[in-house]
């Protein structure tokens, strides 16, 4: 293991164990002032996210995206501060405030009722752990997949701690079974499959426009729509002052196997409109657009 890997495992080691042990104020400071300084210092990922917020607000002046650049890293922090404090939480009272300002429930509902499963598909936004919570708290566990993450020893943690809350987690690779077949078992059994869908810069994503730009979107959530017959539904997610935000859109219709480029991108464009209304809370500092990266994986990615 290398010290990198060691510092990183023992970094959230400590969160979950000691941010969740401090009183809310102080916890929620330290993580806002934290986000500032990342925000002055203006690191590599704090300018890539500068540079995907002016897509997704074009009309923003310099000192406008400042701000709007400051508050989404305010949004990041506050995401893992709730990450550390969440396991002890009362998920009881998470449940409730979600379940009494959410919206699209009746979409869930239906779609559970055709027996066929769900898959909802959501982007990097708000607190989709504690959406989590909401849905086990409503409908019982589901599953989604985890990123193998190095060390071992930190992806068991968020193992750990995602399962804490009721997820069942599948390892995105390394398992002893492709995590793509046990989703399908899971929705053919009328389960609910969560899965993250608006990044995906692998040679099997699939092209979309997004705010009017290139890029890729994951295959996975349209293709089990198509494979299994289970309704697509894309989540907005958001934070509001003291709770989370979450809407549940209709089911985006997937025509079998041919019809998996038209869902993604309708499916791209629904989450695009959600970002749009809630642009602070998207968590992007990644590269995303294809113009962003370098000239040798846009060929790769063209080829």
């Amino acid at each position: 293991m290398s010290f990198g890997h060691r510092l990183a495992d023992w970094g959230y080691a400590a969160g979950w164990r000691l941010v969740r042990v401090l009183p809310e104020g102080i916890a929620r400071g330290l993580f806002r002032f934290g986000a500032d300084l990342a925000a002055r210092r203006g690191g590599p990922g704090t300018l890539q996210l500068r540079a995907n917020l002016a897509r997704v607000v074009p009309q923003a002046g310099p000192s406008e995206l400042d701000e709007l650049v400051r508050q989404a890293l305010r949004s990041y922090a506050r995401y893992w501060m709730e990450a550390f404090r969440l396991p002890s939480m009362d998920h009881s009272e998470v449940h409730a405030a979600i379940d009494a300002e959410m919206t699209g429930k009746e979409n869930l509902s239906a779609a559970l009722a055709e027996g066929n499963g769900v898959i909802l598909a959501l982007p990097h936004s708000g607190n989709w752990d504690a959406a989590g919570v909401w849905l086990v708290g409503t409908h019982g566990k589901f599953a989604t997949v985890a990123e193998r993450l190095k060390p071992d020893s930190l992806y068991h943690r968020f193992v750990a701690y995602r399962e804490s809350l009721g997820f069942e987690i599948l390892a995105s690779s390394g398992g002893s079974r492709l995590p793509s077949e046990v989703l399908a078992e899971r929705l053919r059994a009328n389960g609910i499959v969560c899965l993250l869908a608006d990044r995906d810069l692998t040679t099997a994503g699939i092209p979309v426009t997004f705010f009017g730009e290139r890029t890729r979107m994951p295959a996975g959530p349209a293709y089990l729509a198509a494979k299994t017959g289970a309704a697509l539904i894309p989540a907005g997610l958001w934070f509001t002052e003291d709770g989370w935000g979450l809407r549940l859109h209709p089911p985006i219709r997937v025509s079998g196997a041919d019809g998996v480029q038209a869902a993604t991108q309708a499916l791209a464009d629904v989450l695009a409109a959600d970002i749009a209304a809630h642009p602070a809370d998207w968590h992007m500092l990644q590269k995303l657009w294809v113009a962003d990266l370098p000239a040798g994986r846009q060929k790769a990615l063209r080829e």
